[in-house]
Formats: C-alpha cells, structure tokens, sequence
C-alpha cells in the first residue's frame, strides 16, 4: 500500500512539475523584460530613422540640438542629440525641407538660400559636437560611428524645389552630404506631381526634366525618395531608375486611406525594384481621423485668413502660421494615432511584401509622434511593441536599419557602376578623336 502511495506521490509531483513548466513557458513577458531586451537589441544593432524636420529647429537661435529639452513641450522639439542617446537611436536623416513656392528664378534663389541655410546648421552641428556626432555620407560611416559611441547624421532633401531647373545644384548638395532627395512635397513641382494640393487634376507623372533629376540621382548616388510624390509620378520613377527606390516616410494606403500612402500595388512593386518603404509616425497616415468639429472650424479660419501654405512666399509669415497651427493642435488636439497602429502598418507591408522591404522614418518635428512614442527618447518603445509581436532580433535589426542600409549600398553600386560606364564612353570617344587626327 506504502508503495502505491509513494508511486502516486511521484506521478502526481511530475505531472505538476511539468504544468509548472508550460505555465512558465507560456507567462506574457513583463513590461519591464520587454524593455530590457528591447535596450539589449539596440545596443547590438544599427538604428535608422530615415525623416525628421529638425533642422529647421536648428535655425533657431534660442534652441540647441547638442542640449536635452524636456519631452512634452513644444519649444523642445522632438530630436535632440542627448535624447537620441536616451531612446537608443544611432542614426537620423535630417532633413533639408524647404515648402514648394514660386516656380520661377527669384523662387528657385530663395529656395536654394533656405537649403543652403539648413546645411550649414546640420554641418555646424557636427562641428560643435563632434564628441556626440559625425556626419555619415555611406552605410560604413554609420557603423563606424556607432562603434565610436556617437550619433551619426545623414542628410535628405525634402522637395526638390531648391534645385530650381540647373542639375548644377543637386550636385552641389551632394557634395555637401545630401544622399536621398524627395522629389516634391505638398504640391506640383518641376520634377514631378504631388500626391496632395494638386494644381492639376489630371496627374502628369514625372516630367521631362524630372527623368533627368532621376538619371542624376543614380549618377550620383543619391537615393530616389517617392514620399509625397503622387500615384503616376510613383510608377514613373519606379520605370526609369536605375536604382532601387526608397518612400523615407510614408504607411500603407490598405490601412488609411490618404494619398500620401502606397497602396498594396506600389509596396509590392517598390519590393520587387529593391526598395523600402518607412513607416511614418504621423497619425493622420497610421489611421483615420475621428471627427473633431471645433479643432476643423478653428483650421478652416485659419485657412480663411492665410490661404494656402504654398501660396505664402515669406518665410516669416510661414513660421507664423505654422506656430498657429501648432496653437489650434495644441488647444483641440485631435486623437492621435499608437505604437501599436505603426506596427500594424509595419505587420501590413512584412504580410504583402515581407520583412526585407520595410522600415521607419518618424517624420519627427514635422508632424510625426504617436502615443508611445512622441518624441526620439521613445523611440526603443516600437522595438518593444515588435518583441510583444514575436518579431525576432534579426528581423528587428533589418526594420531598423539592415534594410534602408542595404537599398543605400545598392544606389552607391549603380552611382559607381554609371560612372564607370560614363569614363569609359569618354576614354572611347577620346581614342576615336585621336584616331580621327
């Protein structure tokens, strides 16, 4: 009888050890460990964030990117170097945005000053800072910066307004450290038209000059940025690159329906050229908008009393309205999009396209910031959400980064392959002209 007591001691003490075990196996991950972990990955991998508007805080006089401002307030802005640190991001695409104006010579002057401008403030950045940051012209320099315990700053152009109708320009960007250039912005320009406040309803794609700024690009090893650029202009660019093609900060149309997002065709066939698509932070791309009347009625005089954004000329008067609008934002804030909307996003384009073919640019100081995630002190916050997801480490590494680092090493392949090509069409012409003597 002991015996069979014993024998059912010894059965019973197994099988609760084994319910112990799969209860274990099973618990949800604490907040807590997810954050640690999520830290962990960071600390190990290269973190892109391919937009944030942040250098026109940097024109400011009275606000320093090298110093932390408090999250929350909107003198602070939402990237500093510091904060950087503290959210675990390694490296930013700073953004070179200058707003589409007049398509004429004194508009292409003003445009080129306000660029030039910017460059400089993200240039003396990294001259003020160089213990913080580096300036990174190639994928390597990210990396090198990372392991040397600094920040690395690359550059975009948002609009290519600033290039006026001379090519002579863009290469004057290149030079100084421009590597991925968004074609238009909130409206038609030289290059291309845009996906919103579209001066024609029929969409004409990319023009004839705008061919010529994607041959540059290639040429140069400049990375095509789609973002912003309408439906035609999309496929159009999409033909005629030789390279792979980025969207720096767009979502996906499926899941909010805004011209400004790929539908499920454009993922798809940005993916087959190679490219990426960002998933963008702004709330109105991530989800549809609940109605909001007294915030609507407060834009709509607003809109009354400037017109349209585009049409305003002055800088000054830009700023001012733009401080407005940050006003009416503030007072009825419309209800803002989650970390957990972005992921979905994400989810969305890893579902149709897969997991090598996206990534992030938060559009941070430019509209950009989530529940969750509002600021770049927050940033490791969407790394917890994809670990809560069951996303691995190495898929984490490639949204973060792996991804838009490898499109940038394929543009700078066909940047050297052109120019190969193009030395040896002159060496050839030059032996024929001899030839020929």
């Amino acid at each position: 009888m002991r015996s069979k007591v014993a024998a059912y001691a010894v059965c019973f003490g197994a099988i609760g050890a084994c319910f112990l075990a799969l209860s274990k196996c099973h618990r949800v991950p604490s907040e807590s460990s997810l954050e640690n972990r999520a830290r962990a990955i960071h600390s190990r991998i290269l973190t892109v964030d391919t937009h944030c508007d942040t250098p026109s805080q940097m024109l400011r006089g009275d606000w320093d990117i090298g110093m932390r401002h408090e999250p929350g307030r909107r003198e602070s802005g939402k990237v500093d170097l510091p904060r950087m640190a503290e959210g675990g991001l390694d490296a930013e695409f700073f953004a070179v945005f200058v707003g589409q104006g007049e398509r004429g010579e004194s508009g292409y002057a003003r445009a080129k000053e306000r660029a030039l401008a910017m460059l400089t403030a993200i240039h003396r950045m990294v001259g003020q800072y160089p213990q913080l940051v580096g300036l990174a012209l190639a994928p390597e320099d990210a990396y090198r910066l990372k392991r040397e315990g600094k920040r690395a700053a690359f550059i975009g152009m948002e609009n290519g307004y600033p290039i006026g109708k001379n090519l002579l320009n863009l290469e004057e960007y290149y030079k100084l450290g421009v590597r991925y250039l968004t074609l238009c912005h909130g409206s038609d320009n030289d290059i291309c038209d845009s996906s919103t406040e579209r001066q024609n309803p029929e969409d004409n794609g990319l023009s004839a000059f705008g061919k010529e700024v994607v041959a540059a690009c290639n040429r140069l090893g400049i990375m095509v940025d789609v973002s912003h650029a309408s439906d035609r202009s999309f496929y159009d660019v999409l033909e005629v690159s030789r390279a792979p093609v980025i969207a720096s900060h767009s979502s996906c149309r499926a899941l909010c329906d805004h011209p400004r997002n790929l539908t499920d065709e454009m993922i798809r066939a940005l993916a087959n050229k190679g490219g990426v698509v960002q998933i963008c932070l702004v709330s109105s791309f991530l989800r549809k908008a609940e109605p909001n009347p007294e915030r609507e009625k407060a834009l709509q005089e607003l809109r009354a009393r400037y017109g349209s954004l585009r049409e305003i000329r002055d800088e000054a008067q830009r700023e001012k309205i733009r401080e407005e609008y940050e006003a009416i934002d503030e007072k009825y804030p419309e209800a803002r999009a989650s970390v957990e909307d972005v992921a979905d996003h994400i989810d969305h384009v890893v579902k149709i396209a897969g997991v090598d073919y996206v990534g992030i640019g938060t559009d941070f100081d430019g509209g950009g910031g989530v529940v969750g995630c509002n600021d770049v002190s927050e940033i490791y916050r969407l790394t917890v959400e994809l670990l809560r997801r069951g996303y691995s480490e190495d898929e984490i590494s490639k949204i973060w980064g792996g991804n838009i680092m490898r499109v940038f090493r394929r543009v700078i392949e066909v940047s050297q392959s052109m120019r190969a090509e193009q030395s040896a069409l002159e060496s050839h012409q030059s032996a024929m002209r001899e030839g020929r003597q």
